[in-house]
């Protein structure tokens, strides 16, 4: 992963995952992974054979969710509806999916594309579009909103103001996406969480999910800070709870910014380690949320340089071990599947 845009992920090294497998805890137990991406990118490609090549590690993934990541973007036509591209193109991979010539799975049965917010009312006909490329698949927008006053843990690719949610314009595009049916994914960092709980307040009739348990921080300034990050982070959690048009995404937590420091091994890791370092994070989420508002995701293949797809399926498990089967149910798949409104 050479690119400068990009050289904040972790990069992905197959053999040194390839040391580390293991068999699939309650290999039956339906799982629809609510959030991954696809790219063909110069030094990095995760396309559908790559995909279906994580998906058949041992756990029964029955649909999954596309969301956002500037693929496949238009080369030509006005700056606004370039995004819809990556909708077109998706979908092509979903109708793919949808031949079963591929294995049972439903590849991308929902799509969470991007249109930009801040063009306010404006916005509208993006998503329109998007809606009409999406063939019945189209659930949402992302529009990252991630922001440190550090520009190490900045992605280059993505530079909002710090102050965002707040704006005028951008206030007036979110508006745009209750009316047409369509929820948001947020993404952004552990001290902004605040700033959502501001907008799901003004906007309770629109669905949000938080992505990436909140995104808790874990280099630079705040590298060996976890408990007073942990503290931050749940209070600032307990009062998001409080919405509620509000879901959380339980995952991305393999990443370079949550300072984890999986990919430093000599060894990948095991589940169990996962599960361990993860378990203060996810069980205070679901205790706050309760089952029926959390979803575990994969956040494929940005979390692919940390651990493999069906080691992280397992540490899932772990953590939901003392769930109910109803609780089990709507952690990995219920509470996605009336979210993005999917058959599966």
């Amino acid at each position: 992963m050479s690119s400068t845009a990009f050289s904040h992920y972790i990069p992905v090294r197959e053999d040194w995952l390839a040391r580390r497998t293991e068999p699939a805890l309650e290999p039956d137990l339906p799982i629809i992974d609510p959030h991954h991406h696809l790219w063909d990118r110069p030094d990095w490609r995760y396309m559908l054979p790559e995909l279906l090549a994580d998906l058949g590690q041992g756990h029964t993934i029955v649909a999954t969710v596309f969301v956002q990541c500037r693929a496949f973007h238009r080369a030509e036509g006005p700056e606004a509806m370039r995004p819809v591209g990556e909708t077109e193109f998706v979908n092509g991979v979903a109708a793919m999916s949808a031949s079963g010539q591929y294995g049972p799975a439903r590849i991308c049965d929902g799509i969470v594309g991007h249109a930009n917010l801040q063009l306010g009312a404006a916005v509208r006909e993006v998503l329109e579009a998007h809606l009409r490329a999406g063939g019945g698949r189209f659930r949402g927008i992302r529009h990252i909103t991630a922001w440190d006053p550090d520009p190490a843990i900045m992605n280059p690719a993505y530079t909002p103001p710090k102050d965002i949610l707040y704006r005028e314009d951008f206030r007036a595009g979110f508006a745009q996406l209750a009316p047409l049916g369509l929820s948001f994914d947020a993404w952004l960092y552990h001290p902004q969480i605040p700033d959502l709980t501001a907008l799901a307040r003004a906007f309770p009739e629109t669905p949000i999910v938080l992505d990436h348990v909140g995104g808790p921080l874990g280099i630079r300034f705040y590298a060996g800070q976890r408990d007073e990050a942990f503290r931050s982070w749940r209070a600032a959690m307990a009062e998001l709870a409080t919405c509620p048009n509000v879901r959380v995404k339980l995952g991305g937590l393999g990443m370079r910014i949550n300072g984890f420091g999986f990919e430093d091994g000599a060894e990948p890791p095991t589940s169990d380690a996962l599960a361990a370092a993860w378990k203060p994070w996810i069980e205070t989420t679901i205790g706050l949320f309760g089952a029926d508002r959390c979803m575990f995701e994969s956040n494929f293949p940005v979390d692919k340089g940390s651990y493999g797809y069906g080691v992280f399926w397992n540490a899932c498990k772990m953590l939901a071990s003392g769930a109910s089967a109803a609780e089990k149910a709507a952690l990995f798949a219920g509470t996605a599947r009336r979210f993005y409104r999917l058959e599966a």
